[in-house]
């Protein structure tokens, strides 16, 4: 038998209804093979970290107990980006349709062109920080410290919580 890995994903987007986006792929991450989504935040609106000439950001995190290895489970995001419309042009931080990052998988630390983990900045953003808290309070983000911790960081950063019933309209 397989075992499970705890995975955290951050999910985000700014274009094309943003709180549909999210709520569709929420759908689409229920049918990654050998993984169950568990838990998932509400939804948090925050400021770009980019170019501020671009809508704000819809933010979420889901849980997702997944057998595949990190790097499948990395490219079965990157095809439900896809299929949302997602286009990498090399721009960093610009505005997109769907955004989904693999933030922590169990206490795997790895470091390549591919994927790098856990996400590299991820203890630094109060929009990844407070919806990974709210479903996994007791998470720590391997070499960083405890995401209770790290929030004392992100004080600075505004992130509001958006009404989660939008993702059932």
């Amino acid at each position: 038998m397989l075992t499970s890995v705890r995975a955290y994903i951050g999910l985000g987007s700014n274009l094309a209804d943003p709180v549909q986006q999210i709520a569709h792929a929420l759908s689409a991450l229920e049918s990654v093979p050998q993984s169950q989504l568990v838990a998932r935040s509400g939804l948090y609106r925050s400021a770009p970290l980019g170019p501020r000439d671009q809508p704000d950001y819809i933010n979420a995190v889901v849980a997702i107990d997944t057998q595949l290895g990190a790097k499948a489970l990395l490219h079965h995001l990157q095809n439900i980006e896809q299929r949302h419309g997602r286009v990498r042009d090399g721009e960093r931080w610009g505005p997109r349709t769907l955004d989904l990052d693999l933030i922590l998988y169990g206490d795997e630390i790895s470091g390549d062109d591919e994927l790098s983990l856990p996400h590299p900045r991820a203890h630094e953003r109060a929009f990844v920080l407070i919806p990974l808290f709210e479903i996994a309070p007791e998470a720590k983000i391997t070499g960083k410290g405890r995401v209770v911790d790290l929030l004392n960081y992100c004080q600075n950063q505004h992130v509001e919580v958006v009404d989660s019933a939008a993702l059932s309209r």
